[in-house]
């Protein structure tokens, strides 16, 4: 009997941590990635729910507006939703919300409800969660409409639009075929105006995109509403130069070492003379992406305003060795091996000179890139900015503000450089343009100044 009573309580308190352990066993967690304040006319509602082996007793998403709840997904009735198990654990739900898919969705207040409970205990006990979006239906595009006239772009160049967009807290820019380049509010380039709504966007059309590539101003609210409007604009072809590039070995071994050193994101191995050719080409390709995406990265760091003014000013009493979209065709022992697009200027004087500013901003990367060796990144606003590569020395840093003319660093060869000059970009949003027109007093005053007086 005293063994048996023993068992009891061993069994009895057993049961209870079993009890005590299920009970404090975690509710499913919700999380509401979509919409995140407001819904159009095209929304998503993307949803991920978590609890152990993604196992739900109950799973409910509602949307609640004046008094009226309209299911928008269950266990029982998934509807039109998409359902993914994104781990063991974790399950996304995605499914159109806007006024397309819900006819009766009307403009206000609404509110998104998700409801998830799993049974703990072998069924006897229930957790429960629940999840509230507070949400704006909002179903009116943005207007966006040209305030600048006379725009001209050359294939590989330039141009800006002054534009006014309301209401004037959505995202708005230029869309040239896919690529996008956002505008700044017309203040920061000087310009004032009782229009808050007025913008300044400065754009491309790059070097290997269609000529008849589409040019259209466009805007899109936070519910997810846009618009797309088109404006006066003519582009023009531009002929770009070729080039060939003779390889050896002692170019070859000069870089290749030097690089990789520099770049572990590359994963190629030197063991032989015979493996430079490789990873020469490892570099000219992969490594020259990783750089261009790098590069496209830091346009994100760009100051709202114009921190630039008057034209840029080149290297001076230089020689041009190759210029913006050289089609570089690279040989080694008389057979060809690759072929790039060289997006600069490499510009020669003597060895080490003085580099300088091309025009007042504020450096966002000084240290070593990739196949530009020691290089020098400097924001002038507005997604405007410059690169100086191949340095054989660095005298600015990250943060700095700089003025035109103002020396940043010294002529090189680092990089990929087969002897000592600048290469030097003009950037839109990380993609280069052809520096010639920001050089060009002319270009910077009828493509850019008109428009802000005007």
């Amino acid at each position: 009997m005293r063994y048996f009573l023993g068992f009891l309580v061993i069994l009895a308190v057993a049961a209870g941590i079993v009890f005590v352990v299920a009970s404090r066993g975690a509710a499913p967690s919700i999380q509401v990635l979509q919409p995140a304040k407001a819904i159009g006319v095209d929304a998503v509602l993307d949803v991920t729910i978590e609890t152990p082996k993604a196992r739900f007793s109950r799973l409910d998403i509602t949307l609640e507006q004046n008094g009226k709840s309209t299911p928008l997904f269950s266990l029982a009735a998934p509807g039109s939703a998409t359902l993914k198990q994104e781990t063991p654990d974790q399950i996304r739900i995605s499914r159109p919300i806007g006024k397309r898919a819900l006819p009766d969705l009307q403009a206000g207040a609404a509110r998104i409800v998700v409801t998830a409970a799993r049974t703990t205990l072998f069924g006897l006990r229930t957790k429960e969660a629940s999840a509230i979006r507070e949400v704006t239906a909002r179903f009116n595009p943005p207007r966006v409409a040209a305030v600048s006239t006379h725009h001209y772009v050359n294939l590989g160049g330039s141009e800006m639009v002054v534009y006014t967009v309301s209401p004037p807290d959505v995202t708005s820019g230029v869309l040239v075929g896919d690529m996008f380049y956002p505008g700044f509010p017309a203040s920061g380039a000087g310009v004032k105006s009782s229009d808050p709504g007025l913008r300044v966007a400065f754009f491309a059309l790059l070097y290997d995109q269609d000529l008849m590539t589409p040019v259209r101003l466009m805007a899109q609210d936070e519910a997810g509403n846009h618009t797309q409007t088109s404006f006066d604009y003519k582009p023009f072809t531009k002929k770009f130069t070729k080039g060939r590039v003779e390889l050896n070995d002692a170019f070859l071994h000069r870089v290749v070492p030097e690089i990789l050193e520099h770049s572990p994101e590359l994963k190629v191995a030197v063991r032989t003379d015979e493996d430079y050719l490789p990873a020469f080409l490892e570099i000219n390709r992969t490594l020259r992406r990783i750089d261009a995406e790098k590069i496209v990265a830091l346009a994100r760091q760009t100051a709202p305003e114009m921190l630039w003014k008057g034209p840029f000013i080149p290297l001076g009493n230089a020689k041009v060795e190759s210029k913006f979209a050289d089609h570089r065709t690279y040989y080694y022992e008389k057979k060809e091996v690759d072929q790039q697009v060289h997006l600069g200027f490499d510009l020669a004087v003597t060895k080490q000179i003085p580099v300088l500013a091309g025009n007042d901003g504020k450096v966002v990367y000084a240290d070593y890139l990739g196949i530009y060796g020691n290089c020098v990144i400097i924001d002038h606003g507005m997604g405007v900015q410059s690169l100086y590569g191949h340095l054989s020395s660095i005298g600015v840093k990250p943060g700095d503000t700089v003025t035109r003319g103002q020396q940043i660093g010294r002529s090189g060869m680092t990089g990929l450089a087969a002897g000592d000059h600048l290469h030097f970009s003009i950037l839109l949003q990380g993609n280069p343009v052809n520096p010639v027109e920001w050089w060009d007093p002319h270009w910077i005053e009828d493509r850019v100044m008109r428009k802000l007086r005007e």
